[in-house]
C-alpha cells in the first residue's frame, strides 16, 4: 500500500507534480534554459532538480495545460472563482493584489503589520495608505488584532477608500475577526483583502481559524512554503470575483510574474495542495498535538509566558504558533537565538523579549523536543533578574503620512544626519527583519519615537533593514520636505 505522502501517489492529483517527475525520469537532452542542462559536475548539486515550467514539467507551448489544470484545482479547494500558483512568493501575490484592485491615486485602508511587499506594491500602483494599528498585548507587548472600529473610522474619513487590506495571522499566529471586517468592507462596497501568509493550512482542521476566504475576504494569499512542504518562494493566490475583475487579477499576475518561472517550484507547491486536500486533516492534528506538547514543556519553565495563555480570550490564536516571551527569565530572545543557531536549530524570529518558531506538519515530536530542549537550555544559561516588557516598535508605530509612497520612492532625496531628519519626509523604508514591518515609509514624517524605536531594536541587536545606512547615523529624506 501506497505510504501517504508518496510522491508517487500525489501525482495523480497534482499535473505539475507528475510533469516534474516525468521529465527527471526521462532521458531528456534539452537544448533549452536553464543553461546548466541538468549537469551536475560543473557547480554541483546545487542545481539538482532544478526544472523549468516551460520546456521541462511541461512544453515550452504549455500543451498538456499542466499549470492551468494545478490553478483549477488550488480555487476549487478554497473556494475561489480565480487561483494562480505564483514561484515570487506572497510578493508577488500582494503586488499582484494591489495592482488588481487599485489605481493611482486611489486611498486604501491597510493594517501597519503589512508585510514591506504590500507597501512596495502600492509605490508600483501609487496608492496612498490610511493606516489602522493593531491592538497590542500588555503582558506580552504583542499585536493581537485591528479592531472592527478602527476599520469603520478609517472608511467613514476616508470614504472614497478603494479596498481593505488586513495582515491575517500576524507574524505570531493572533487574528482579527475577519468575517466582521468582510461585512464593514463590503457595506462600503469595496473588497475586503487578506495577507494570509502565515496561515497556508488554515480552513483545514477544525480545531485551526478558517481561512480568509471562508470568513467573507474577496481575496487572499497565502505562502506555500512557509508553513507546507513546499520549495522556498512558493505562493498562492486566490480570489473571489464578485468585487474584483477576473481579467484585472490575470494582467496584475502576469505584470509582475517572471517570464522563467521555477517548475519545481511550482510544482511542489501543487504537491503542497494535493497533500493538504488528502491528508489535511490528519497532517494538522498531528501538528496540533505536537505543538500542545511544546507549549506544555514551555509553560512549566519559571519566567515564560505563552502569548495565547495571556491574550485576551476574544482575541483568536492559531493553535498551530508558538509565541513565546521570555522576559520574565531575565534572558533574550536574541541570546537565546545565538544559542539555538550555534546548536543548529535556527528558529524563525527572535528579538529582546520575544522567540517565535515555526512548527510544520513535517515536524515529530522528536524535533519539537530538540527545539523546547534548546530553548530551556538558553533560558538557564542566560537567566537573570526578570524585566519589564518593551513592545517592538514594529507593533507600535505610529505613522504620519506627509505623501504617497510613490511620490516619495521618486523623489529627489539628500541624505541627513539622524538628527536633522527627524519632521523630515522619509524617501526609504526601513524595517526591523524579521518581522519586516515598516517603521519608517517612504512619504512618512520622521519622528523621534521612530527613530528611538529603531535604534532601540538595533541596539538590543535585531538586524535593521533597507536603509541606506544601516547604522542609522543618517537617513535619506525627501529634498523638498
Amino acid at each position: 500500500m501506497t505510504e501517504p505522502g508518496d510522491p508517487n501517489d500525489l501525482r495523480k492529483d497534482a499535473s505539475l507534480l507528475d510533469g516534474w517527475l516525468d521529465f527527471r525520469a526521462a532521458d531528456v537532452v534539452s537544448f533549452g534554459t536553464p543553461g546548466h542542462k541538468q549537469r551536475l559536475d560543473l557547480v554541483g548539486s546545487v542545481v539538482d532538480g532544478d526544472v523549468p515550467l516551460y520546456g521541462g514539467v511541461d512544453t515550452i507551448r504549455q500543451q498538456a495545460g499542466a499549470m492551468a489544470n494545478a490553478d483549477r484545482k488550488l480555487a476549487r479547494l478554497w473556494g475561489a472563482d480565480w487561483g494562480r500558483i505564483s514561484v515570487g512568493g506572497s510578493t508577488h501575490g500582494n503586488q499582484t493584489l494591489v495592482l488588481a484592485v487599485c489605481r493611482p491615486g486611489d486611498e486604501v485602508i491597510v493594517t501597519r503589520t503589512l508585510h514591506r511587499s504590500l507597501l512596495l506594491g502600492m509605490v508600483l500602483v501609487g496608492v496612498t495608505p490610511v493606516w489602522v494599528g493593531p491592538e497590542v498585548d500588555p503582558v506580552t507587548g504583542l499585536p493581537t488584532r485591528v479592531p472592527v472600529d478602527r476599520v469603520e473610522r478609517a472608511l467613514a474619513e476616508h470614504p472614497a477608500a478603494r479596498a481593505v487590506f488586513l495582515v491575517e495571522p500576524t507574524y505570531v499566529g493572533t487574528l482579527s475577526d475577519i468575517a466582521a471586517h468582510a461585512a464593514v468592507a463590503h457595506a462600503h462596497g469595496i473588497p475586503l483583502i487578506v495577507d494570509q501568509a502565515w496561515g497556508a493550512y488554515f480552513g483545514f482542521h477544525p480545531d485551526l481559524p478558517r481561512h480568509s476566504l471562508q470568513a467573507g475576504a474577496d481575496a487572499m494569499v497565502t505562502s506555500a512554503h512557509k508553513t507546507l512542504p513546499a520549495y522556498t518562494q512558493s505562493a498562492l493566490v486566490m480570489a473571489r470575483t464578485e468585487r474584483i475583475d477576473r481579467d484585472r487579477l490575470d494582467r496584475a499576475f502576469d505584470a509582475t510574474a517572471t517570464t522563467s518561472p521555477s517548475g519545481t517550484i511550482a510544482a511542489s507547491a501543487d504537491a503542497a495542495r494535493a497533500l493538504l486536500e488528502r491528508d489535511g486533516e490528519r497532517l494538522l492534528g498531528n501538528l496540533l498535538r505536537i505543538v500542545d506538547h511544546a507549549r506544555d514543556r514551555l509553560r512549566k519553565v519559571s519566567g515564560v509566558v505563552l502569548l495565547d495563555d495571556v491574550v485576551d480570550r476574544s482575541v483568536i490564536v492559531d493553535r498551530a504558533k508558538l509565541a513565546i516571551n521570555v522576559s520574565g527569565t531575565g534572558a533574550t530572545g536574541l541570546g537565546i537565538e545565538d544559542h539555538m543557531v550555534a546548536a543548529g536549530i535556527p528558529i524563525e524570529l527572535a528579538d529582546r523579549d520575544t522567540v517565535v518558531p515555526v512548527i510544520s506538519i513535517n515536524d515529530d515530536l522528536a524535533s519539537v523536543d530538540r527545539f523546547v530542549d534548546g530553548v530551556i537550555e538558553a533560558i538557564e544559561r542566560e537567566r537573570s533578574t526578570p524585566r519589564s516588557v518593551l513592545p517592538s516598535i514594529s507593533w507600535t508605530v505610529d505613522p504620519q503620512v506627509v505623501i504617497s509612497p510613490r511620490e516619495a520612492f521618486f523623489a529627489p532625496h539628500v541624505t541627513v544626519a539622524a538628527d536633522a531628519a527627524i519632521g523630515r519626509v522619509s524617501a526609504e523604508l526601513v524595517a526591523p527583519y524579521p518581522p519586516g514591518i515598516p517603521v519608517l515609509a517612504p512619504g512618512e514624517r520622521i519622528t523621534s519615537e521612530a527613530v528611538e524605536g529603531l535604534r532601540q531594536a538595533m541596539a538590543d541587536g535585531t538586524q535593521v533593514r533597507y536603509a541606506a545606512d544601516r547604522t542609522l547615523a543618517t537617513f535619506q529624506v525627501v529634498a523638498d520636505r
